[in-house]
């Protein structure tokens, strides 16, 4: 009762819809209600057509009909009533219902059954379908907070899922970001590792075959007959061609000499027309894509032809018989920072490509085409020097190298070089004269202070200018070399070793230029930072002697810088001597 009671206090009562034809029936259910002490409201439907009205309203808390009616039975009104509102209770009360009936009305959604000769229990039964139509609702309302708490569930499942595979994709890519960059920057180092210790080579190398060239050309002037002559051409053939190694050799470590100058590449690579057709022979055909308005580029004219035939040449041996070769122009602005150390930094450049329908290149061998000796030719073949060459003359150049390549399709080497911007001229350099006239008579002899820490290279150098009808001073260092002028400063050229252990070249240099700047300059090297000494006043390309030393090179400079003699006046630290 304790429901009954709750039913009781509550503000509204029992909506009850009723489907009864007999009068006398509903004033005994009624009677039954209020003895039971439920508070109720009925509404009461006999017709079809009131009971489906009814029905469709969906006010009611529970409905109660008959099962047998004038024109209408219990089965089709709890039909009707399922259709309508499916969660009202239904429960028949009907005084002919048979057990079979009764179940069968079960099986289509009766809630339960109370005869008219049991009134007694009709309170009882409205009450616990109420009572499990409410916890029916309570149980769908949970199930349906549930569902939409999985569905809630599962799309911040999907949201953080997607959102955790945002950053490890965004991982991943930093990840691979920064191990390209540790394998540029490990191939970087690898290489000025290699070129640092490629310049110390070529210099070791250089000094040897300058000592080597000298002594040939003072044998041959000793040797009469014609076997030790061509044992002695011999000679000095190799060591041309260990110089033109270590030419190489410096070019990929970035110390050779170079000379820019604005260069027209479309004039450069039309020029090499013929050259190349005859590199290649008659099976390999040349195209030439130039663009008409391409930026003229600062670089080595020499170098560059030098660099462009050194890509044919090896785009030719990739090539079968009927490949063709294509050589491109283009103006380039490049925003990306370089991927590989070979790459060029952001900027303008005048581009030419060099490329051909060979054989293209495999990873492994792409990561290190760029290091001296390396080769994949056979022996005897190729020295291994090309694309280090290549690779050398770009970076010093200003710009960079790019390799597009695909196996079995084709390769193609671009080279960026440094745009001329504005062309400006360089103001013309003259040699500072000098004259001794105050300590020496007007006929004597030049004097030169050789400088070199290598005693057989001095000697050599000693003695070409001896010959040469110069007075000769020495000196094994730079400081040997300040102490003797601070003796007797009245030198007319200096010939300086660039590399030397403790003042190098160029620091000396720097020291003759502040005290006496009438001296002349002159390098004599197997390499040089040219951007050393292109800070020194004299130290343009005129005034560097490349060991080993060519011809009459070494004499020829000399002479360029010290004749005519003039007369002039011997400054020392800025004041006149008289």
């Amino acid at each position: 009762m304790s429901e009954a009671t709750a039913l009781e206090d509550g503000a509204a009562p029992l909506r009850i819809l009723l489907l009864e034809d007999s009068d006398l029936d509903t004033e005994l259910l009624c009677a039954v209600l209020e003895d039971a002490r439920l508070a109720h409201a009925i509404e009461r439907v006999i017709a079809r057509d009131a009971f489906a009205a009814a029905t469709a309203t969906g006010c009611h808390d529970i409905i109660l009909a008959d099962y047998v009616l004038p024109a209408f039975d219990g089965m089709s009104a709890l039909a009707t009533a399922r259709e309508n509102c499916p969660e009202v209770p239904f429960v028949f009360v009907s005084g002919t219902l048979g057990e079979d009936v009764a179940v069968e009305a079960l099986k289509h959604g009766a809630t339960d059954y109370v005869t008219k000769q049991r009134l007694d229990r009709l309170p009882r039964v409205i009450l616990r379908a109420l009572s499990e139509a409410r916890a029916h609702l309570r149980r769908r309302a949970a199930e349906q907070a549930l569902r939409d708490l999985n569905e809630s569930l599962e799309q911040r499942v999907a949201e953080r899922t997607r959102e955790l595979a945002e950053a490890n994709a965004a991982l991943q890519h930093q990840i691979a970001e920064r191990e390209r960059i540790e394998d540029a920057l490990r191939q970087a180092q690898r290489l000025e590792a290699v070129g640092q210790l490629t310049s110390g080579v070529a210099h070791d190398f250089n000094n040897l075959l300058t000592v080597i060239a000298g002594n040939i050309e003072f044998l041959e002037r000793a040797v009469s007959d014609e076997r030790s002559k061509r044992r002695l051409d011999m000679m000095r053939g190799a060591a041309e061609r260990g110089a033109r190694l270590t030419a190489q050799l410096l070019a990929f470590s970035r110390r050779q000499k170079l000379a820019p100058v604005p260069v027209q590449l479309n004039q450069t690579v039309a020029s090499m027309r013929d050259l190349l057709q005859s590199s290649m022979g008659g099976s390999i055909r040349i195209e030439m894509t130039l663009q008409p308005d391409l930026w003229p580029a600062l670089v080595d004219a020499t170098q560059i032809e030098l660099i462009i035939l050194n890509l044919a040449i090896n785009a030719r041996d990739a090539m079968a018989v009927g490949g063709c070769l294509t050589i491109e122009t283009a103006n380039v602005h490049l925003d990306a920072e370089p991927a590989r150390p070979e790459e060029p930094p952001p900027g303008d450049y005048a581009m030419v490509a060099v490329s051909d329908t060979g054989t293209g290149i495999p990873d492994d061998v792409l990561a290190r085409v760029f290091e001296p000796f390396f080769t994949t030719k056979d022996v005897g073949k190729g020295s291994g020097l090309g694309l280090a060459q290549v690779y050398g003359f770009a970076k010093q150049s200003g710009g960079g190298v790019r390799i597009d390549t695909r196996v079995g399709e084709g390769t193609s080497v671009r080279v960026y070089l440094p745009r001329v911007a504005v062309e400006t001229m360089l103001p013309e350099m003259r040699p500072t004269e000098i004259d001794c006239a105050t300590v020496r008579d007007a006929d004597d002899r030049r004097v030169v202070l050789v400088v070199d820490d290598d005693t057989a290279v001095r000697e050599v150098t000693v003695t070409r200018l001896g010959e040469a009808g110069y007075a000769i001073r020495e000196a094994g260092s730079g400081l040997a070399a300040i102490q003797a002028l601070e003796a007797d400063p009245c030198v007319d050229l200096a010939v300086l070793d660039f590399a030397m252990p403790g003042m190098n070249g160029v620091q000396v240099a720097t020291v003759i230029r502040q005290r006496w700047p009438a001296i002349q300059i002159l390098f004599v090297t197997g390499y040089a930072d040219h951007t050393a000494l292109s800070q020194i006043d004299g130290g343009g390309g005129d005034r560097v002697v490349q060991k080993p030393f060519r011809g009459e090179d070494l004499e020829r400079k000399v002479a360029s810088i010290l004749e005519p003699r003039p007369r002039l006046t011997l400054v020392s630290g800025g004041a006149a001597q008289r």
